[in-house]
């Protein structure tokens, strides 16, 4: 009996374990378009401001998860940031040891929320869908200060803001500098013509 207990409980674990390993897109927003499924998100999360990631996007027919092929052809996306000041096209690269998963690069730049905007068609069906980040979504982008430990590394930002107080600094004491060395010729040339 304590055996076949034994091999229950294995069995369990590694069904569970699948369960839980074998979703790459757990943090991605999936969604019914019509007859499909979407599954949109980050390559690679959490999403990190200046490190490579892209669009995820699997489109899968919702009876039978059948994977969808070709969409590279017919669907447009583009990624969208600051609330829709700055938008740009992606080009969809399907996964060739994936059917029905492409993948779009870019590096994001800015912390904070992103939308993937996914346009065209799929089959005979009309596609016009926003996936924004957010709560049970995906993540928006952060900034790798909060991944890093033990030591924070300032970010560009914070050295190019440094770089630019400093600068300003030598300016002013290169001024002060200047202005102190025409005092003092200017002090010494009376004397001089008094002899």
């Amino acid at each position: 009996m304590r055996r076949s207990q034994s091999i229950a409980a294995a069995i369990a674990v590694v069904v569970v374990s699948v369960g839980i390993f074998a979703s790459p897109a757990a943090a991605h927003e999936r969604r019914t378009v019509g007859p499909y499924t979407f599954v949109v998100g980050w390559v690679t999360e959490p999403a990190v401001i200046s490190q490579s990631n892209g669009l995820d996007l699997t489109v899968t027919e919702t009876a039978g998860d059948t994977p969808v092929e070709g969409l590279e052809k017919t669907l447009a996306a583009a990624v969208i940031t600051g609330g829709g000041a700055k938008t740009r096209s992606l080009t969809l690269v399907p996964d060739g040891d994936q059917p029905g998963h492409y993948t779009s690069g870019f590096v994001p730049t800015r912390v904070g929320d992103y939308t993937f905007h996914i346009s065209g068609t799929a089959g005979t069906t009309k596609i016009d869908e926003r996936f924004e980040s957010g709560p049970n979504r995906f993540d928006p982008a952060t900034d790798i200060a909060s991944l890093e430990f033990p030591d924070q590394v300032p970010s560009a930002s914070d050295l190019a803001a440094q770089l630019a107080d400093a600068n300003t600094k030598l300016t002013i004491a290169i001024a002060l500098g200047a202005l102190a060395l025409v005092v003092a010729v200017a002090s010494f040339v009376p004397a001089l013509r008094r002899r």
